[in-house]
C-alpha cells in the first residue's frame, strides 16, 4: 500500500469519526480535561466550576481527536481492498450533518 492511500484513508476515517466523537463528547460531557478560567488552571477530567465558570469545549475537543486519531490510525490497517471501499465524501457529509444536528441541539441559544 502507498503512503498516498494510506493518509487519504486516514483523513476521510478522521474528518467522519471526530465530527460524530464532538457530538458525543459534548452532549455527554466526556472531557479530557477542564478548563478555569478565573484560576487560570486547568483540572483532569470534568471537573465542577470552582471560582467563575469551567470551561469544558477544550476537553471536549481533545477527547474527540484522540478517538479519531486512533480510529484513523485503525483504519490504515484494514486491508487496501476494504479500503478501496470506503467514500471520500463521508469526509465532508457526515461533518456537515454534525452542524445540522449541533444547530438542533443548541437551538435554545439562537431563538431567545
Amino acid at each position: 500500500m502507498n503512503s498516498a492511500r494510506s493518509f487519504s484513508v486516514f483523513a476521510v476515517v478522521f474528518a467522519a469519526v471526530y465530527a460524530v466523537m464532538y457530538v458525543i463528547a459534548m452532549e455527554k460531557n466526556y472531557a479530557l480535561f477542564t478548563y478555569h478560567p478565573a484560576l487560570e488552571k486547568f483540572g483532569f477530567l470534568v471537573q465542577k466550576p470552582e471560582e467563575g465558570p469551567a470551561m469544558y469545549w477544550y476537553g471536549w475537543i481533545a477527547t474527540a481527536g484522540i478517538v479519531a486519531l486512533a480510529a484513523g490510525l485503525l483504519a490504515c490497517a484494514i486491508p487496501e481492498r476494504a479500503q478501496r471501499r470506503l467514500w471520500s465524501g463521508w469526509a465532508w457529509t457526515i461533518p456537515l450533518s454534525v452542524i445540522v444536528v449541533l444547530g438542533y441541539l443548541l437551538r435554545g441559544y439562537f431563538t431567545r
